[in-house]
């Protein structure tokens, strides 16, 4: 004979004691009234989460640290945190707890940072007066290259931030490329174009690592020697969203250009403060344009030619004229 099923609900079955260990009997009315199921609400309680660290209190290298007794990186490579990814990354370890510890070593009785300049932050903007960390020994030149190598695998460095991190390398340790690219774990010649882009402005730098233009910008734009050249081709690629593909053409009718200039001369035979003249009202013309601008000049006529790129370039070019 098979026994019979329970008609408690669950809430309230929960609430009688023995029911783990004794068989329930079914429940019996001589009325033949229907048995109401009692409903039992579960108190709410409101709880703050607390920021907690996966690795155990204790854990050997891990301790809780005063926010306040953590001093920042010198070679920390990321010169730019923004705001807004702190806030971020502030809620969630106020709603899940911090998952990876800060990384710190001792120095001049402080803990000087080496991973975790945005976790670090995040606690500073909660007001935390503690932080889970894990304290190395590490030199320098150790503590330089795991701050590159933590902001490289952690979250993709601007181009430019990643190039200083590479020279710092090189400059402050007294590192060959090979050597440092050995150490972050990159090829050579991945550490060589990186510090290529060094040689850029500081105009184009500065696109760059607002991700205005991309790496392949950048290398297409080393092919032109002249600065000048390459911060008007920068800003036409950021106006008219120019491809890399397109950026080379431009560089070869560019330097197309200045070839069949230098053939033909440009008053080569005018006086040198003439010359000087004519660079000069080029330069500026070519600035007012974003674009280049070839000026040839005889005391008796002359001709001023603007380049344009498609018919975007040169609407843009006409509007700078006043002209429809």
């Amino acid at each position: 004979m098979s026994n019979p099923k329970t008609r408690l609900g669950r809430g309230l079955g929960g609430l009688i004691t023995g029911t783990g260990s004794s068989k329930s009997q079914p429940a019996s009315d001589s009325s033949n009234t229907p048995v109401k199921k009692a409903v039992v609400k579960k108190p709410v309680v409101a709880t703050k989460p607390k920021p907690v660290a996966t690795v155990a209190p204790n854990a050997p290298g891990y301790r809780e640290i005063g926010v306040g007794e953590i001093v920042a990186n010198p070679y920390q490579p990321r010169r730019e945190i923004r705001e807004e990814y702190v806030e971020e990354l502030a809620k969630s370890i106020q709603s899940e707890g911090l998952l990876q510890p800060i990384v710190v070593r001792a120095k001049d009785n402080k803990f000087e940072l080496i991973a975790g300049e945005r976790r670090l932050r995040a606690y500073q903007y909660l007001k935390l007066k503690t932080i889970p960390a894990r304290i190395i020994e590490a030199s320098d030149a150790s503590s330089a290259t795991l701050a590159l190598i933590e902001n490289l695998q952690r979250e993709n460095l601007n181009p430019i931030d990643e190039a200083l991190g590479y020279a710092s390398l090189v400059r402050d340790f007294d590192l060959t490329q090979e050597a440092a690219a050995e150490r972050v774990g990159k090829g050579r010649a991945t550490v060589a174009n990186a510090l290529r882009l060094l040689t850029l402005g500081s105009e184009i730098q500065g696109f760059l690592s607002r991700r205005l233009i991309s790496t392949g910008h950048a290398k297409v734009l080393l092919g032109l020697e002249s600065e000048e050249h390459r911060r008007l081709l920068a800003r036409r690629i950021i106006e008219t969203g120019m491809s890399v593909r397109e950026a080379e053409a431009q560089v070869r009718r560019l330097k197309d250009s200045n070839g069949a200039t230098a053939k033909k001369g440009n008053g080569q035979n005018a006086p040198e403060a003439e010359q000087t003249a004519i660079r000069d009202l080029e330069r500026r013309m070519g600035e007012h344009f974003n674009t280049r601008v070839a000026l040839k000049h005889t005391p008796k006529k002359g001709r001023i030619t603007i380049e344009y790129f498609g018919n975007d370039d040169l609407d843009r070019i006409l509007d700078k004229l006043g002209l429809q």
